[in-house]
């Protein structure tokens, strides 16, 4: 059954939020949601926390890693069954299916063999769905029919662990990185009929995704490559900027850059966090660095910033929290979390999957660590991103999706 209340999606990527039977529910269009932050609006946590949560439904949909979308009516769930990776369209309300886009799955070999699923979040606008497979094909769907409007796979390169990069949709165009080991293309693919707008060649793609930035007045793509974290024009794909970001022998760039303002927070196993301030500087731009903790960065995972704080879990597997102003440490909860456990800034809660079936709600508090409630979520492994929407919680593991409410 489809909500009385219809919803919109801006060109930009863009949300919407409407009126369901679980109060005001927030779309999650993209990876890390609406503003590729990990930020929720409208959630209200309830006056006492359940001992429990309850379960809805859980249906399984294949073997990935990828963080579904939530886009009005509709949940997406990127996976593989068998020899084919598929995109789902599900009722969010049951779990049921409405539409199924397959085509053969590429073979994954070598040391990222035992996770044969995509990793890839699909990304929604202007009623289109983009998504990218683990070996690299990308499509362009109706998101209400699930038809495919464009299609484009070039199998010469991906990188050793496979693709893992999210598409960002931004002005009509749909931006990928691609391409593998030293060799790589940023595109900025027209999302009507797929064309190239504009690319940008240079180093392969990291594990991490791009975002946007706005810096002397020109909107701008952060892309963290292989070697470099680099900023290009939305609108040409010109390289502005760029800054050398290097990596532990058998370590890979896995983070999201955050953006604050002009200001880039980046990460990397092994190498700490650093902040640097994108200036404009004469006809270009400038990168000022402002400060470098050296013992504090992260592994698989992006932190979340909120009220002037970087909350994330380190590369050792511990909750932290960092002055985003300093690059302090404010505290650090030292309980072992997986290196890819997820975080979610939830308003007057923190919500992460810091454990493999373990949902846990926390404080975002600068002087220590305050766990409030704790909730066994699911029967696998977990590594995609929960999305809250409303009281519901959907959460992905290896094999299956399922809606949780606090009720």
């Amino acid at each position: 059954m489809r909500s009385p209340v219809p919803f919109i999606v801006a060109a930009s990527g863009g949300f919407a939020l409407l009126a369901t039977g679980h109060g005001v529910a927030q779309d999650w269009p993209q990876w890390r949601g609406p503003g590729r932050d990990a930020k929720v609006t409208g959630f209200k946590p309830p006056k006492t926390w359940p001992n429990e949560l309850i379960l809805k439904w859980r249906v399984k949909v294949g073997q990935g890693e990828a963080s579904p979308t939530l886009v009005g009516d509709w949940l997406y769930v990127l996976a593989r069954q068998g020899d084919e990776e598929v995109l789902l369209c599900l009722n969010p309300a049951d779990g049921t299916e409405k539409w199924a886009y397959r085509y053969a799955a590429q073979p994954v070999t070598g040391p990222a063999n035992p996770f044969p699923g995509p990793r890839s979040s699909p990304a929604v606008a202007d009623g289109k769905i983009v998504f990218l497979g683990v070996g690299g094909v990308l499509s362009c769907l109706n998101a209400e029919t699930g038809k495919e409007i464009w299609r484009k796979h070039d199998p010469k390169e991906v990188p050793l662990f496979f693709t893992a990069m999210s598409p960002l949709i931004v002005d009509r165009m749909c931006i990928v990185h691609l391409g593998g080991e030293n060799k790589g293309v940023v595109a900025a693919l027209d999302l009507a009929g797929g064309e190239t707008r504009w690319k940008w060649s240079g180093e392969g793609p990291s594990y991490s995704s791009p975002v946007l930035i706005t810096a002397g007045g020109t909107k701008q793509v952060v892309v963290q490559t292989e070697k470099r974290l680099i900023g290009l024009g939305v609108a040409d794909g010109r390289l502005l900027w760029d800054v050398g970001t290097e990596r532990k022998e058998g370590y890979w760039h896995s983070a999201t850059p955050v953006v604050d303002d002009q200001t880039v927070f980046y990460t990397g196993q092994g190498t700490g966090t650093r902040a640097a301030r994108i200036e404009r500087q004469g006809d270009g731009f400038a990168v000022r660095q402002l400060w470098y903790n050296e013992k504090l960065g992260t592994c698989y995972n992006t932190p979340v910033l909120k009220d002037g704080l970087l909350f994330g879990v380190s590369d050792r597997g511990h909750l932290f929290c960092m002055d985003s102003k300093t690059g302090a440490a404010k505290w650090t909860f030292e309980t072992r979390c997986s290196p890819f456990a997820t975080i979610v800034d939830a308003g007057s809660v923190l919500l992460t999957l810091p454990t493999k079936p373990v949902l846990v709600v926390y404080k975002p508090d600068g002087k220590e660590y305050t766990e409030i409630a704790r909730y066994t979520v699911a029967d696998a492994e977990t590594y995609a991103f929960p999305i809250i929407s409303g009281d519901r919680v959907f959460v992905r593991d290896r094999a299956s999706i399922a809606l949780w409410t606090l009720e």
